[in-house]
């Protein structure tokens, strides 16, 4: 590799992804840079904080792009809501790569390709639901990646107009679920989610994903990205978490859960995704790539 080779990923923010990422990366000799804001500074990072409320691309601050390197692969970390702000942080990009690499990155594209971390808020179910009785026919209410999104979900639009951009240029959306791992312990969180019963009461299902699988998942689509062109897929760890469950195991009133299995006539934990009535399938993305999630159960 010489100087003026691309890099083979570029991290826009290096928060608590980039903990999981970049010894995945070095562990598989790959190159990669990484993005903080000016203001919060960290270690071996380029300044860089991109403004998505700017209205005015004339005014826009190409300087910080510029100094940015080129790069097979752009991962954007920090979440994008702004009508049209995807669309401009790509062009910038893009424009101040002019002249920098030639026909023969990525086999005459003479671009990066985009991977944009998104949210399963966007199906309105990554949360968990409130809690109700089963429906009479047992039925599930599952959501997929082919399942339409609510546009009117600020970051579903932003991710949509970032998906628009494909083939020209190769864009692609990883919707997460919950994320947890190292200092996110769900058990540090489960007093706050339900500080009282009624709270506990309207909680249903949730779906997790580890951060380093978060990480498998980038490293896959870096490896293959023909797979995920102009693609949405939807990430969890391949099950579905009873809020009531994980209150039983680590809340600080289990004797609330306790009650309430009573007063709702449910006999044991974890309730059934039948009786959750919402849940998320993922498995398309770990079949399409080819891997599977090495972590689970919220251990």
């Amino acid at each position: 590799m010489t100087a003026s080779d691309p890099i083979d990923i570029l991290i826009l923010g290096a928060g608590w992804t980039s903990t999981f990422l970049i010894p995945l990366l070095t562990s598989h000799s790959l190159t990669y840079a990484a993005t903080s804001r000016p203001s919060h500074p960290k270690p071996h990072t380029i300044p860089f904080e991109y403004d998505q409320n700017n209205s005015d691309p004339s005014e826009e601050d190409e300087a910080q792009f510029s100094n940015l390197p080129d790069a097979r692969t752009v991962l954007v970390t920090f979440p994008i809501s702004v009508k049209g702000a995807s669309e401009r942080l790509v062009r910038l990009y893009e424009k101040t790569r002019t002249g920098r690499y030639g026909n023969e990155f990525e086999g005459g594209k003479g671009k990066a390709r985009w991977i944009q971390l998104g949210t399963t808020s966007v199906w309105d179910v990554s949360v968990g639901r409130p809690f109700r009785p089963p429906s009479s026919d047992g039925s599930v209410l599952w959501s997929d990646r082919y399942t339409p999104i609510d546009m009117s979900h600020p970051r579903g639009a932003a991710e949509k107009e970032l998906l628009a951009l494909s083939p020209d240029t190769q864009t692609t959306v990883l919707n997460l679920s919950g994320l947890w791992g190292g200092q996110r312990a769900m058990k540090h969180y489960i007093g706050r989610v339900a500080p009282t019963k009624e709270a506990l009461k309207n909680k249903g299902s949730v779906h997790m994903i580890h951060g380093i699988d978060v990480c498998r998942a980038i490293l896959a689509v870096h490896s293959d990205f023909d797979k995920a062109v102009g693609q949405r897929w939807l990430l969890t760890d391949g099950r579905v978490y009873d809020w009531w469950d994980l209150a039983h195991a680590w809340g600080p009133h289990p004797r609330w859960v306790q009650e309430l299995m009573l007063e709702h006539g449910v006999r044991a934990l974890p309730r059934s995704v039948e009786l959750l009535g919402k849940a998320l399938d993922s498995q398309d993305f770990w079949n399409t790539f080819g891997i599977q999630p090495i972590e689970g159960r919220l251990e």
